[in-house]
């Protein structure tokens, strides 16, 4: 049966209405709502909302906590993708080259994290970082290193960095997975061929394995990037609250704050705006920066 252009259109529209229907409601709506909130002073919870054009926007220009919040949002950035790169590579490439037989229940260990709530994360690495029962602290102590041990979570130093330790652990096994299907699509010849002239393992890896699998290496650094932008909030809301003072506060957790404990409702839309903003910039800067030219095959 021949379908004209028309009746293909129509198809398409058909298949894509719905997708297009929930993706107006769950993301570009409350996107131009809070956008629309952010000229209010609003407390969110009251009916009355009163109009002051940008001057949320100027009170996030003199607001000393954004800056810190900013700084601690791209060290998680930093952080995550330099974390979760080199451990997804090291372990898709262990897994796919090494032949090693327990490989896919290696796959499960390492992906069980991302079935695990964030919350759920939080909470185990809390007990973890106990001061008093934690794990590391005992382990610390029982062999002789007690001069390290602290607590981690309310150390102005140690705080991010232990929030950030989770985020890595966490987001190990989808990454590896992702890279670990870009490895067992390369051809066997190209490494056989390679090996015949000369080519040490480190050297495979870096002119067939790298350039061949960079579209997913691309694709684990953008989603990264913006999980990381938009999601890192949820471990510090659970681990620290923000604290001690501001040191592990984040643009999302001071949204959180500001929004539902403080009830600036307005300031809080545009906070999300803020972060709205920096996640574009973010994003499009990093597309150019990792822009490489396909390679094939």
């Amino acid at each position: 049966m021949v379908q004209s252009k028309k009746q293909k259109y129509l198809f398409l529209s058909f298949c894509l209405l719905p997708t297009f229907i929930v993706f107006c409601i769950f993301t570009v709506y409350p996107m131009l709502g809070g956008l629309y909130f952010s000229f209010f002073d609003w407390s969110g919870t009251s009916s009355v909302k009163e109009f002051i054009g940008l001057d949320n926007y100027k009170q996030l220009l003199n607001d000393s906590v954004i800056p810190k919040a900013i700084l601690n949002d791209y060290f998680f950035v930093f952080v995550k993708v330099l974390g979760i790169m080199i451990l997804s590579l090291f372990f898709a490439v262990a897994l796919t080259q090494l032949r090693i037989k327990e490989a896919p229940f290696y796959r499960i260990v390492f992906f069980f994290p991302n079935i695990m709530s964030v919350v759920v994360i939080g909470i185990l690495w809390q007990f973890i970082y106990d001061p008093n029962i934690g794990i590391i602290n005992s382990v610390l102590n029982a062999i002789g290193l007690e001069r390290w041990a602290k607590p981690w979570l309310g150390d102005m130093t140690w705080a991010l960095p232990s929030v950030a330790v989770p985020a890595i652990w966490a987001g190990i096994g989808l990454f590896m997975l992702l890279l670990m299907g870009g490895i067992t699509n390369i051809s066997k010849s190209l490494y056989e061929a390679a090996e015949i002239d000369g080519a040490s393992e480190w050297q495979q890896f870096w002119k067939i394995t790298v350039p061949l699998i960079w579209p997913q290496i691309k694709t684990s650094i953008i989603y990264i990037v913006i999980t990381s932008l938009n999601g890192s909030f949820v471990l510090v809301q659970v681990m620290t609250g923000g604290g001690p003072g501001i040191a592990t506060e984040v643009l999302g957790s001071y949204l959180y704050q500001r929004a539902f404990e403080d009830f600036k409702f307005g300031y809080g839309a545009a906070i999300g705006v803020l972060i709205l903003v920096i996640s574009l910039l973010t994003v499009l800067i990093l597309q150019f920066i990792l822009k490489k030219e396909k390679v094939d095959y």
